[in-house]
């Protein structure tokens, strides 16, 4: 057995504030990367650049990032960051700015190299130092070494073949606070997903699934304030802290088949990632339940949830109902099907009938 997460994390309330010298310390210049308005509104932009100035570290702020960033993306920041001279990045914000801020600091680092090394595995994986601020509580991505873009030629999103890790992840669920709670919902079932795909996984093993089980009862505990919309502190606390630990998770197992399934209806339909997600997620644990009915029992026993109908029940309330065309469906899985590298973290064989019976059950 194997675990490995070298990302020092700190979890505390005025997090950035408290470890801004260790914020700092990374070189000489940050290249801050975010979306537009996010890291704005929370203000874990102002917390961070207080901080920098604090300690005399110049920066640069890059907030160009795109929902589901693309490769084009990446390289225009990489062009922002050589011309800027920076010397390690600093991602806040969602899955979205953190996975480009892991790409950004490898194509930077490597800037003889065009756009054909971010999904070439031949390449050397460097990057420069990169630290990783989460604003939502849904990727993990703050300690994962994953980075998934938009590939608009073949109209999906793919994880890099790279494995970039964060030397520093500072995570404050008072940046969580800000968001619509529509957004609450869909993140925090991306988080949900990472600790079921990671628990029902082919690379799965005893610490791993340490995590995820842990991760499962601290997501329960709040999963009802999903549904009545009534959040507290313990509620975002408990969020944030599920999602950094389905990430340490996934980080030794990779997801699974809901997320490959769900890329093209995020492309296709912009339904949101963790949204196109969960409603696979129901299929998922009744077909993984034909072959270990008792891995899933477990799984739904940690978040208190008495058996498979009682979750549908709960991610159908929380989600509702996604209607889209069965054609697109069908083609989404006949992709999945011809991609062996797509099939591997299931254990059991599958069929393409079976698959489209995740969305149908």
């Amino acid at each position: 057995m194997r675990f490995y997460v070298p990302t020092e994390v700190y979890n505390t309330q005025n997090c950035v504030e408290r470890y801004a010298t260790k914020l700092a310390s990374f070189g000489k210049k940050a290249l801050i990367v975010t979306g537009r308005n996010s890291a704005k509104k929370c203000g874990a932009l102002d917390d961070v650049i207080k901080a920098l100035e604090s300690n005399d570290t110049a920066y640069e702020i890059f907030d160009e990032v795109e929902n589901n960033p693309s490769m084009e993306t990446v390289m225009k920041a990489r062009d922002f960051g050589l011309k800027s001279n920076v010397d390690f990045v600093i991602g806040i914000g969602g899955g979205s700015p953190l996975d480009a801020c892991k790409a950004i600091s490898m194509m930077i680092k490597n800037k003889d190299k065009g756009m054909e090394m971010l999904y070439d595995a031949d390449y050397e994986t460097t990057y420069l130092p990169t630290v990783c601020i989460p604003t939502t509580a849904g990727t993990g991505s703050e300690v994962t070494p994953y980075a998934i873009l938009t590939v608009h030629k073949d109209k999906t999103k793919r994880s890099l073949p790279h494995k970039i890790y964060p030397v520093l992840a500072l995570t404050d669920s008072k940046y969580t606070r800000f968001m619509s709670h529509e957004n609450t919902v869909n993140t925090a079932i991306d988080a949900l997903a990472h600790m079921l795909e990671s628990n029902l996984n082919t690379n799965a093993n005893l610490y791993n699934r340490a995590f995820s089980e842990y991760g499962l009862k601290v997501w329960g505990v709040s999963k009802d304030s999903l549904i009545n919309a009534s959040l507290e502190e313990k509620d975002f606390n408990n969020f944030l802290n599920a999602s950094t630990i389905a990430g340490m998770a996934i980080a030794h197992t990779g997801t699974s088949l809901p997320h490959g399934l769900s890329y093209t209806l995020t492309y296709e339909l912009n339904i949101p990632h963790g949204k196109a997600v969960g409603i696979f997620l129901p299929g998922y644990l009744k077909e993984y339940a034909k072959n270990d009915s008792q891995a899933v029992k477990e799984c739904l026993n940690n978040l208190d949830f008495k058996d498979i109908d009682e979750f549908k029940n709960y991610i159908d309330t929380v989600l509702g109902k996604v209607s889209f065309d069965q054609t697109l469906l069908e083609q989404d899985v006949e992709r999945i099907m011809a991609n062996e590298k797509k099939l591997k973290n299931y254990p059991f064989k599958i069929t393409a009938e079976e698959l489209i019976d995740f969305y149908e059950v």
